[in-house]
């Protein structure tokens, strides 16, 4: 007796990290209108309670759930980080500095991402990664509307402690959601 045996060929669906092919900017476009959203809902409820002191930035927590998804290369981070400015400007209360703010931020966001999403630091990535990337964007935000209105001391000292809240809040959201994206796009590391 022989056992007619017919193989199929085994594929492995796998992520293309690292591009942004149409599924990923879709991703993006997703996570970057339900950041508006909750910026104009939530995040203006909260900064309203709390005096301005604790104001979350949901699209800079979207862009980081992006990369933290996508693992982009430079160029692609900084495409993200041009289009989250652009969607910050509709509501910004003073325009052009998150044109310049994001694309930094989102391309020091892939790089702590790349560097560290594959060694024991893993699980402190998407926390450690949104805090800082969230601190940059704000430093960098608060030194161009500090520059451009002339008045360093003053405002900085206001500006700083609000920047941290914010990267703490945004931390937050991104541990939190990291982990739920990643399982329902059926992700692995």
């Amino acid at each position: 007796m022989s056992q007619s045996t017919t193989s199929q060929p085994r594929t492995v669906a796998t992520v293309d990290r690292g591009t942004l092919d149409i599924r990923n900017l879709v991703l993006l476009a997703i996570l970057l209108a339900a950041g508006f959203i909750l910026n104009m809902t939530v995040g203006k409820a909260l900064s309203s309670l709390t005096m301005g002191t604790l104001s979350p930035e949901f699209i800079i927590a979207a862009f980081c759930l992006e990369i933290l998804v996508v693992r982009p290369k430079a160029p692609q981070a900084i495409v993200i980080g041009l289009i989250a400015g652009a969607v910050i400007q509709i509501s910004a209360s003073v325009k052009g500095p998150d044109l310049v703010a994001e694309p930094i931020a989102a391309l020091v966001m892939a790089l702590i991402v790349n560097g560290l999403m594959r060694t024991k630091a893993k699980a402190i990535v998407p926390a450690l990664g949104t805090f800082v990337t969230t601190y940059l964007s704000g430093l960098i935000y608060a030194v161009i509307v500090i520059y451009a209105l002339r008045t360093m001391d003053a405002t900085l000292v206001v500006m700083l402690p609000v920047v941290a809240g914010t990267g703490v809040a945004n931390a937050i959201i991104v541990a939190a959601l990291y982990l739920p994206i990643k399982k329902a796009l059926k992700i692995a590391d």
